[in-house]
């Protein structure tokens, strides 16, 4: 490589673009989050026109249809236009139908009307929840190669699943907000400010990322301007995306399972109490507890490496799992709901710990630039299709093994959650690769020197403009290091 200026800049310009591509997915935890809250409120609100019309699960479920499509949608988007365009478009899409999801009116203002109309627009704002992952989560794990080798995978974790989180929390907390401010005679206003409260993070974010610059490394190792060799491509990474995607489906699977104990717990303090208060408030406090872990899990990540951390949370979280279906029958009664919430809670932040921050981590860095949106998009598409079929599938565990009321109907997913996880654990040991500080750079080297091995002509890589500019593929060490635009090594920045 020809010797070029080394640019310092603040760590503010470093941390910039990593904060503006991954925060978006706040929105996500938040509009994803307030569904559940706002399933209750329309049951209240509009009683069994609600309850016993398809609109019950319809209004919860049909952002997983969406989501999936945006997640593959924008996949393609980013590889082969830009992660710009990408997380630009996600965002905007979150804003108009995140309006129009508070404003839900069908013809004469019926309840049946109302609910067709919400169902609709969740199906789109689906689109926008799925399309951020591939863009945006894609960019800010390219960002992080610009910060100090050391700290990326914790910058990468918490602008991305903590931000999660944090929405979630936020998406149970704003609805107490706003119960208390209009009351329980004033339900209808209450879901749809709930709702509409979802259009302030991503109108947050949206001028900031039309502001963005085109990561620099997407633009050096690009083939949008060439015919992808897929199946180069796929001989290469199906190993690898096969087993991302089989844990993302597993651990979205297993997830249903987990809030039987949430249920169980609001039954037991609440019982057949009328008011919302107290159950949007215990809300609040369950959701709390993924954040010490997601927290937490970021510095492991960068302390013991991606894969053995979410190797630990696995092991762990499958055993606390086992222990909480084999004491269930003495944790889910009134006397012992404090430490029903503690083990619980410990549960939750173990598997945030774990798979929750990291198979992004391992998605977003485990595959070629060229190729990294629609791998990603297509490892997250999956987690979404296990959640959706463990929907279906627990019910039907749970009923074979005695049913709801019963204690070991109640334990059923817990011993196949856990089982799973345990198995999960032996996926990522002995099947996914080391993600180190500097994969995200030698991962395209690596795929360089194969394309090159196969006959493909590696010159047609990155943007026209910039072809005679990239980095030197013959050197690991020259691709560890940031470049910009006009050539100049970009110095790496600790936080």
């Amino acid at each position: 490589m020809s010797e070029s200026v080394t640019v310092r800049r603040s760590r503010w310009e470093v941390l910039m673009p990593v904060i503006v591509c991954g925060s978006g997915l706040f929105s996500d935890g938040y509009l994803n989050g307030i569904i559940g809250t706002v399933n209750t409120l329309l049951g209240r609100v509009y009683g069994d026109d609600y309850k016993n019309s398809p609109a019950q699960s319809n209004v919860s479920s049909i952002a997983f249809a969406g989501t999936i499509i945006g997640m593959l949608l924008f996949g393609y988007i980013s590889d082969n236009y830009s992660r710009k365009l990408g997380m630009v478009l996600s965002t905007a899409i979150l804003i108009v139908f995140a309006a129009l999801c508070a404003g839900a009116y069908g013809p004469g203002g019926s309840a049946h009307g109302i609910l067709a109309a919400l169902t609709a627009f969740r199906f789109f704002l689906g689109i926008g929840i799925g399309g951020e992952y591939p863009a945006g989560s894609v960019a800010c794990s390219e960002a992080t190669g610009e910060i100090k080798s050391g700290q990326r995978n914790r910058w990468f974790i918490i602008f991305t699943n903590v931000m999660i989180d944090f929405g979630f929390v936020i998406a149970a907390f704003a609805p107490l907000c706003v119960l208390w401010i209009f009351g329980m005679n004033k339900l209808e206003v209450v879901w749809r400010v709930s709702l509409g409260l979802g259009v302030i993070p991503p109108l947050s974010i949206i001028y900031l990322r039309t502001k963005l610059k085109e990561p620099e490394r997407f633009k050096q190792e690009t083939m949008k301007d060439t015919k992808v060799p897929w199946v180069l491509v796929i001989k290469y990474y199906w190993f690898r995306l096969a087993v991302i995607s089989a844990l993302w489906f597993i651990y979205d699977f297993s997830a249903y399972s987990f809030g039987i104990y949430g249920s169980s717990i609001l039954d037991i303090i609440l019982g057949d109490e009328e008011a919302l208060y107290k159950p949007f408030g215990w809300n609040v406090i369950l959701n709390l507890f993924y954040i010490p872990g997601a927290v937490f899990g970021s510095f492991l990540s960068d302390w013991i490496g991606p894969k053995m951390a979410m190797t630990i949370g696995l092991v762990l979280q499958g055993g606390v799992g086992l222990l909480m279906a084999g004491l269930y029958g003495r944790l889910a009664t009134p006397e012992h709901v404090a430490g029903f919430v503690v083990v619980y809670g410990f549960f939750l932040t173990l598997g945030e710990m774990g798979v929750g921050d990291n198979i992004g981590l391992l998605a977003s860095k485990s595959s070629a630039t060229a190729i990294r949106g629609q791998f990603y998009g297509i490892a997250a598409a999956m987690g979404k299709v296990g959640a959706f079929v463990g929907a279906y599938v627990f019910p039907i565990i749970i009923k074979n093994a005695g049913g709801s009321k019963t204690i070991k109907g109640n334990q059923a997913p817990f011993w196949v959650s856990s089982a799973l996880c345990l198995f999960s654990a032996i996926l990522v040991y002995w099947g996914q690769p080391e993600i180190g500080q500097e994969t995200i750079f030698e991962e395209d080297v690596n795929f360089r020197k194969y394309l090159a091995d196969n006959g493909f002509d590696i010159t047609q890589i990155g943007v026209k403009e910039l072809r005679g500019q990239r980095l030197d593929e013959g050197s690991a060490e020259n691709v560890s290091e940031p470049i910009g635009k006009n050539g100049e090594k970009l110095e790496s920045v600790a936080l």
